[in-house]
């Protein structure tokens, strides 16, 4: 009898493959209907489930990931083990065997459970420090034969050095803990190791001086650098998979006294935000920048300093400008995300291909919008105004201290100011400001200097306090956690045109910028400051003094 149950599903499975095959149904939608037949159980959404860690070390990441299997719950010394192919028993069998317990199948589709074990087995916050505690003496060098171009930080198959272990660790904690920067720093007696969170580097692990050295070596082998040069500067990158999480790095290694100082910048593509709805605009200012990127030519320009999103801003200028009747292209260094149906260039001056050549060979290519990662020099400013009269639309960024400076910053770059006059068309500066952690946020009451400072009158606070961290685990004792962008928008309007060609001062075109409407990037933060979320401090802090006018 069980036989005649068991053959049924199975000979229809060959009509399902069938199916499968010509595309009439999805390989999910097969299994789906199967696992019904089969009377199994069905979980669609995992992530609620949470399985102890003694049960998570008896099931190796890379079995899980590779039979795509997931454990549910466990129940009267029996363990639910969620499934994408409810034909696949194997696997449940030799599951059983390795836990030496009864297992039992449900069905969940292939997505929720590749995403379930991504989720499960992240590794704790602690571990890498944990790690380097019960590290001793006489570790493996961590240089494996055979390296891979991408490689998975969950999966410790591949990774039985400790120093391997240890670096997947830090950098996987990294990620978690939302990191833009991991720095790698020798001292005589240690390597100090540091992340760059929501902007503020934070101390976190102080391995043995005697682990260095293998470290170094395992990010180099990592990076495709020469492990045997110490002496000179060394750049590459590094492709890394978290789970079904895909993340870039950047690498640069310097010789400092002590040994090589190395700094990883983290490209996690799948923590990017774009949309110009997105990032943090004033409604006012919002409405004005969708109308410059509205116009069919002339320059917006994007300053700040490294770090400060300019990037992701232009990303998502680009994205609400694109649709299928307009060609966009861009040249980056490098192409930090790809974005859908735009054509990306990356610079390689290895084989002279720098903004300049790249841009002229854009032009060639009928672009109605071009993007340019920063304009540098003096002849990428030049090629940059040629387009823009010859009836094309082009970003790009600068590193200024606020809007006006950009009109500065390229006249230095000697550009006469009657070209800038009738090619720019506006200017948005921004910062990033850290968000007041919500899990410690208090009520205090500021002094008036504090008040002052920003621009701010006792009367405009409610209840006449303003809010703070005091710091918990949950932000690491910072106070905060996460970040949001403040702007000023300026655009060039008649008087401001009259004043570049007259002289492009840049406390002048300030003044002119703030009587016209321009709102300030203090302004902006005070306005921040006032809702709660962020403080006083930090606005200060990224803004450097800027003029509370406006």
């Amino acid at each position: 009898m069980e036989g005649k149950e068991e053959a049924k599903p199975h000979s229809d499975d060959f009509l399902r493959q069938d199916m499968v095959r010509q595309g009439l149904i999805s390989s999910d939608d097969s299994n789906r209907s199967l696992a019904l037949e089969f009377g199994l159980p069905l979980y669609a959404d995992l992530s609620s489930h949470k399985i102890s860690k003694e049960l998570l070390k008896k099931i190796p990441y890379s079995f899980a990931k590779k039979n795509c299997i997931f454990p549910v719950k466990e129940e009267e010394g029996e363990i639910y083990i969620a499934i994408s192919d409810p034909l696949h028993l194997e696997a449940l069998e030799e599951l059983r065997h390795m836990l030496n317990t009864e297992v039992k199948a449900v069905y969940s589709p292939k997505d929720s459970i590749l995403s379930a074990i991504n989720d499960l087995y992240n590794r704790e916050h602690g571990a890498a420090s944990e790690m380097i505690a019960n590290l001793k003496d006489g570790s493996d060098d961590g240089r494996g034969d055979g390296e891979q171009e991408v490689y998975d930080l969950l999966d410790d198959a591949g990774a039985q050095a400790p120093i391997i272990k240890l670096l997947n660790l830090i950098l996987t904690e990294a990620i978690q803990q939302g990191a833009s920067d991991i720095h790698f720093e020798p001292f005589e007696d240690r390597l100090r190791v540091r992340y760059r969170i929501d902007g503020v580097l934070q101390n976190r692990h102080s391995p043995a001086q005697e682990f260095q050295l293998q470290l170094m070596t395992r990010v180099k082998v990592m990076a495709k650098l020469d492990i045997a040069e110490h002496r000179l500067p060394q750049d590459g990158r590094i492709k890394l998979k978290m789970g079904r999480r895909e993340i870039d790095f950047r690498v640069s290694t310097v010789p400092v006294a002590g040994g090589e100082r190395v700094v990883m910048r983290i490209l996690d593509k799948g923590n990017v935000i774009l949309g110009l709805d997105k990032i943090g605009l004033l409604p006012t200012v919002y409405e004005e920048f969708k109308k410059l990127i509205a116009m069919p030519e002339g320059i917006i320009l994007v300053t700040g300093p490294t770090g400060s999103g300019k990037t992701t801003t232009l990303y998502s200028a680009i994205c609400e400008m694109y649709n299928e009747e307009t060609n966009i292209m861009t040249i980056e260094d490098p192409v930090e995300y790809n974005l859908q149906g735009i054509a990306q260039i990356g610079v390689q001056p290895k084989i002279k291909l720098t903004f300049a050549t790249g841009l002229r060979h854009i032009l060639r290519q009928d672009p109605d919008i071009i993007m340019i990662g920063e304009i540098r020099d003096t002849e990428t400013a030049e090629i940059s105004i040629q387009a823009s009269l010859t009836g094309h639309l082009v970003l790009s960024t600068l590193h200024t201290n606020d809007a006006p400076s950009a009109v500065t910053r390229m006249v230095d770059m000697n550009i006469e100011p009657y070209l800038l006059s009738s090619t720019l068309v506006g200017v948005l500066a921004q910062r990033l400001v850290r968000h007041i952690c919500p899990e410690c946020k208090i009520s205090y009451t500021p002094t008036d200097k504090e008040l002052q400072s920003i621009g701010l009158e006792r009367e405009h606070l409610l209840n006449n306090t303003l809010t703070m961290g005091k710091g918990c685990s949950a932000c690491f004792n910072s106070g905060y956690k996460g970040r949001h962008g403040i702007y000023e928008l300026m655009i060039v309007n008649n008087a401001l045109k009259k004043q570049i060609v007259k002289s492009p001062d840049a406390i002048e075109l300030r003044r002119i910028a703030l009587e016209t409407g321009m709102i300030s990037l203090l302004t902006h933060g005070s306005h921040l400051v006032k809702q709660g979320i962020t403080t006083v401090q930090e606005v200060l802090r990224v803004t450097r003094g800027l003029d509370i006018a406006g």
